[in-house]
């Protein structure tokens, strides 16, 4: 059987955990990207959990990623003055699954374009239409055919709008802030601990390793803008080490929180993947898992039924319950996080673990 032409659009880490999975697989396949290849930094971390480090183990890239990245052993809730809500090992929450990670963006995504090769991927190079015949147009005017067109572009797919349409993401009500800070002369940061203030405030640390530290702050807002002046000051009341942090966050990345309620993922010759097809809130940090349990089972799938259309049937039977369940968590940890603060509290300390385990029960399954 001839191997599939594939073309991916979007050289992030869902589409690059794509082409190293097919191209292990024998498939012909070209990679492009809107961005220019001009070394800038994707910046912040990431939070990998343990069957987002069970796919990169599937994709083949477990072991250098491993080599890079920072074990997270313990799970920490805190209110914002630093008072301890809940606190368990991550091992309790995800068995025998394997390990939870925590590496920088860049980190993974060099990882991946290594794995890649440089030959496959092309920058600077934006898709402006697909046909349902597999076309492809790209912004220069050129065209070309291919057998399969995947959308990996992110939360505002240009694949997605130009085949599927349907409704624009929803704005969650949550604006966020991320910044990688340097922790050596900040005592008592470890693992991963989140900081929960009135009034749905959030501020996590994830543990870098290498004297850094990732940090991710949120909060409630009715619109999907920054607020004026300086955000830190929205922070002044955290306690511990958030006021040192905040020192080093001039910079932040801001992003207004968007969920994509797309349910339909597949056409004859085009599939979403990863925030394409499914962006979430980051309550369970489950976004790049799923982009890359995504890259995983596409593959598979495409490699054991040669049929495409009937490939991209299963592939989007296969991950719809799955998808469906970390959205109906997501939801269940933001509706939590905005419980009156006693009662939230509470909760935490009552059934904090109890609560993750649940949280993640059908993710120990493979995907």
């Amino acid at each position: 059987m001839d191997k599939l032409r594939v073309l991916i659009v979007g050289a992030g880490i869902s589409g690059l955990a794509l082409a190293k999975a097919l191209l292990d697989r024998g498939f012909l396949v070209d990679v492009v990207e809107r961005r220019a290849d001009d070394g800038r930094a994707l910046g912040t971390g990431l939070y990998l959990s343990a069957n987002a480090v069970r796919a990169l183990q599937g994709i083949g890239v477990g072991a250098e990623v491993a080599k890079r990245a920072e074990p997270v052993a313990r799970q920490r809730l805190h209110d914002h003055r630093g008072r301890l809500l809940a606190e368990f090992e991550v091992g309790r929450i995800w068995g025998g699954v394997g390990p939870c990670l925590a590496i920088t963006r860049d980190d993974l995504h060099e990882v991946l374009c290594t794995a890649v090769g440089g030959t496959v991927i092309r920058y600077h190079t934006e898709v402006t239409a697909v046909a349902d015949d597999g076309t492809v147009t790209f912004a220069d005017g050129a065209t070309a055919a291919y057998d399969l067109v995947v959308g990996a572009d992110g939360i505002n797919s240009a694949v997605r709008h130009s085949l599927f349409g349907g409704p624009e993401p929803r704005f969650l009500g949550q604006l966020c802030w991320r910044f990688i800070a340097n922790d050596t002369a900040i005592p008592g940061i470890t693992d991963w601990t989140g900081r929960l203030g009135p009034k749905g405030r959030t501020f996590l640390t994830v543990q870098l390793g290498a004297g850094r530290v990732y940090c991710y702050a949120d909060i409630n807002s009715p619109v999907p803008a920054a607020p004026a002046g300086d955000w830190r000051a929205l922070f002044t009341d955290f306690g511990g080490p958030v006021p040192q942090l905040l020192e080093q966050g001039a910079d932040a990345y801001f992003a207004a929180l968007h969920e994509s309620e797309n349910t339909v993922w597949t056409r004859p010759r085009a599939v979403l993947i990863g925030d394409a097809a499914h962006a979430f809130s980051p309550s369970m940090a489950q976004g790049g898992a799923m982009a890359l349990e995504d890259a995983l089972v596409l593959a598979d799938t495409l490699m054991t039924m040669p049929d495409v259309t009937a490939a991209l049937a299963a592939f989007q039977a296969r991950r719809a319950e799955r998808v469906a369940w970390v959205l109906k968590q997501n939801h269940r940890r933001d509706k939590a996080r905005n419980l009156p603060t006693p009662l939230r509290n509470f909760t935490l300390r009552l059934a904090g673990e109890r609560i993750f385990k649940a949280n993640h029960a059908l993710l120990h399954a493979l995907p």
